[in-house]
């Protein structure tokens, strides 16, 4: 994977605040058919070792397999995001990508606005009418959802099976209906496998900066260890980065999000609750090149190995072979129906 794009001499002032907008490298000459690409990324911006990377990977991988054209803009403090997203419509990109459910009302209005242009959002937030029904995103936006309680159940089972302790910790970023999805998911696989056992959860915030708040996680797992929790999972962006630095301050374990993040703390993650949004970004590249994409809800759950956990030479020695049988059924009753799993608290 090549390194970080070479950044362009692009600032775009908003409310005192600075866009830095990076470009891929151009795609040959000779390609006439390339489709261009622009993306918004969530807070916390490259290198969370998390969301932002995975799409950042999965643009990536349609630059070099698609041959497309890629704009990434990484918000600076403080910055309109709207902006971000107005800037690359207006230069008439063919697919504009909003990473993280913040930029849902921005797309939804930006999409009225730019009927031609080709919209998604990760995690786009899908708003219901009075009588509850579910009011579809405009028809040039594509709602990319996950079904984070499903992997969410999975890990909270295996916290419960091996920690060695009636208490299983959380920690989450902003205390939002997204981030209420991974804790309800694994609330309800720990409760599954070991009834009488209790779920610590905290929160970091109620706004988006919670997502980037390395020392506020910190403080909350070294809490929830302190209480008696072995392991804790957090969904919380590069604030879990803090949960990693507790679980190696205190010999205990913590569980990943989003993508595999061994590597962060080698020994101390018991194992990640991987989400594939570079799957998800890759699909939706791939089907704007080939003139089949199409506004609407896109969702990824177990079925569709959309979400998952980690279980490999890395974390093997740390899940008896007994533990992950019963993780495999599990998985496989969710994905049969047999399981119904929450998502909401």
């Amino acid at each position: 994977m090549r390194k970080l794009l070479v950044l362009v001499g692009v600032l775009v002032i908003v409310n005192a605040a600075l866009l830095f907008v990076h470009v891929a490298p151009a795609a040959p000459a000779a390609v006439t058919d390339a489709v261009n690409v622009g993306i918004v990324l969530d807070v916390g911006g490259l290198g969370d070792k998390s969301f932002n990377d995975g799409a950042y990977r999965g643009a990536m991988l349609a630059e070099k397999e698609l041959g497309a054209r890629i704009r990434l803009i990484e918000p600076g403090e403080g910055s309109d995001r709207e902006a971000g997203l107005r800037l690359l419509a207006a230069e008439h990109m063919d697919l504009v990508i909003g990473v993280g459910f913040i930029f849902t009302d921005d797309i939804a209005a930006l999409a009225k606005e730019y009927p031609h242009t080709d919209f998604a959002g990760v995690d786009y937030s899908l708003a219901t009418d009075n009588a509850g029904h579910v009011i579809p995103p405009p028809p040039n936006v594509a709602a990319l959802k996950f079904k984070e309680e499903e992997g969410s159940f999975l890990v909270g089972a295996l916290a419960a099976m091996v920690g060695h302790s009636k208490k299983v910790g959380f920690v989450g970023g902003m205390d939002s209906p997204l981030i209420q999805k991974f804790e309800a998911g694994y609330r309800a696989g720990v409760k599954y496998v070991c009834p009488d056992c209790t779920v610590l959860v905290s929160y970091a915030g109620v706004t988006p900066d919670a997502f980037r708040n390395p020392g506020k996680g910190k403080e909350l797992a070294l809490t929830e260890y302190a209480q008696g929790a072995n392991v804790i999972f957090h969904a919380s962006g590069s604030t879990g980065l803090g949960v990693f630095e507790a679980a190696r301050q205190t010999g205990k374990y913590a569980i990943g999000v989003d993508a595999d993040q061994y590597d962060e703390a080698p020994g101390r993650i018991l194992t990640s609750m991987v989400k594939g949004v570079d799957v998800a970004v890759f699909d939706m590249i791939r089907r704007v090149k080939n003139g089949t994409f199409q506004g609407g809800v896109y969702e990824f759950g177990l079925a569709q190995n959309g979400v998952g956990y980690v279980y490999d030479e890395h974390n093997r020695a740390l899940i008896p072979d007994s533990v992950h049988a019963k993780l495999e059924q599990l998985k496989a009753d969710i994905v049969a129906g047999r399981i119904t799993v929450p998502s909401t608290r």
